[in-house]
């Protein structure tokens, strides 16, 4: 009897680690396929918007978040296989937030060993003293932390600051605008600073957010939250990123989409009158690809919008 369930067993055992090794394979694939994602993804836009050129300090802005750990871990592969030079600085601001884990990003740049900076500056209790008790704190933080970065990379001597905002961040930000502001503007992948002396970047640009989620994970990131804002859930910002969500549940690809579109701008078909000369028009009895079509029959993709019907005329 003990002969013959070993004997059952046996075959079970090896099928079970014959399963095993395979799954290994799999994720293995997966990883390397999204490593191989995401370094083309930053290289191609570093190129597509000239961000780093020959000679450049970039100052990457390092929260502790899986974006900026993700984007740091991205351009130092992309760094050992440039074929121009330039020079890596990681830089952290400590905003003495209540039991922020201070040891934590300096022990993990040492490791990596590449230069860095941690600046300190209290603005958790200038945040706290100004902005009303359940009010929004992100902008005043911002502005705030955005005005110490730009000095710390005027001391460092930094010719770009990258900072780690993703497409999906992009397509958030431009909602945004849109809804509470009356703006058709977004976040563009490369900028000069409101100050006018620092050139942003955004390497992460073509990036889509659950690939970053997915390489802190493999990567293993020692993710700080941000203690700060993380509570303030009934944020405009996240109103927006879960209506996102739910288009892109309900119609996967749409953000994909939405994303074509920041890069397909058609100014003679909005209503800016600063971006196209309305007043101006006059017949040219030349045929014009952007001329008089809103959403013709043909340009509509397969249906989608249930609802909506296409008219012509």
């Amino acid at each position: 009897m003990n002969n013959n369930c070993t004997e059952i067993a046996a075959p079970a055992a090896a099928q079970n680690r014959s399963s095993e090794r395979d799954a290994a394979l799999r994720a293995a694939r997966e990883t390397h396929k999204l490593e191989k994602r995401l370094c083309r993804q930053v290289g191609q836009a570093i190129i597509d918007f000239n961000m780093i050129e020959e000679g450049d300090r970039v100052m990457v802005c390092v929260s502790g978040g899986k974006d900026s750990f993700g984007l740091l871990d991205i351009l130092l592969k992309l760094q050992q296989r440039a074929p121009i030079h330039f020079d890596l600085v990681a830089v952290n601001l400590d905003q003495k937030q209540p039991g922020f884990p201070a040891h934590i990003l300096p022990d993990y740049l040492s490791k990596l060993g590449i230069e860095y900076h941690i600046e300190t500056q209290d603005t958790y209790s200038i945040v706290k003293q100004k902005v009303p008790e359940g009010k929004t704190m992100c902008s005043l933080c911002s502005r705030l932390r955005r005005g110490i970065l730009y000095g710390v990379a005027d001391r460092l001597k930094i010719t770009k600051i990258a900072l780690g905002h993703h497409r999906d961040d992009m397509i958030h930000t431009f909602f945004l605008n849109m809804f509470f502001a009356g703006k058709l503007k977004g976040m563009p992948p490369k900028l000069v600073s409101d100050d006018g002396g620092h050139i942003v970047i955004r390497p992460l640009a073509y990036v889509a957010e659950k690939d970053l989620s997915a390489w802190a994970a493999h990567r293993g990131f020692p993710i700080i939250p941000c203690s700060l804002c993380g509570s303030q859930e009934n944020l405009q910002r996240q109103e927006i990123k879960r209506m996102v969500h739910a288009w892109e549940r309900q119609y996967p690809g749409r953000t994909e989409t939405m994303f074509t579109a920041l890069q397909n701008v058609v100014p003679s078909h909005l209503m800016d009158a600063t971006r196209y000369d309305f007043k101006g028009i006059k017949i040219t009895g030349v045929a014009d690809a952007d001329g008089d079509k809103a959403f013709d029959a043909e340009d509509m993709p397969s249906p989608t919008l249930p609802g909506v019907a296409v008219i012509t005329f």
